[in-house]
């Protein structure tokens, strides 16, 4: 296993693939830091909705889990949408 982050290899093959052209190596990196992350989880658009409003509020995920009657898996998805981001179901 490596000890390159995902950024450094990035940068390494937008060096290549820029040819070393500024301007296009910043737009690059611009995308790169602009674009979610991989593997969001997918959660419905009312749990999504909740954590946007719990975090707007300035709550913890711990006052969300108990207000609301999650189970164990479902708390699980929560906690990474809470910390990593979600994307919500069409």
């Amino acid at each position: 296993m490596s000890n390159e982050a995902k950024r450094d290899v990035f940068e390494i093959i937008a060096d290549k693939c820029a040819g070393y052209n500024d301007e296009l190596y910043e737009d690059l990196l611009r995308q790169y830091d602009d674009a979610l992350p991989d593997n969001l989880p997918v959660i419905p658009k009312v749990w999504g909705d909740t954590i946007e409003e719990f975090k707007a509020n300035h709550y913890r995920l711990s006052e969300m889990f108990s207000e609301w009657d999650w189970n164990y898996d479902e708390q699980e998805l929560i906690a990474r949408a809470w910390l990593d981001g979600f994307q919500t179901e069409e």
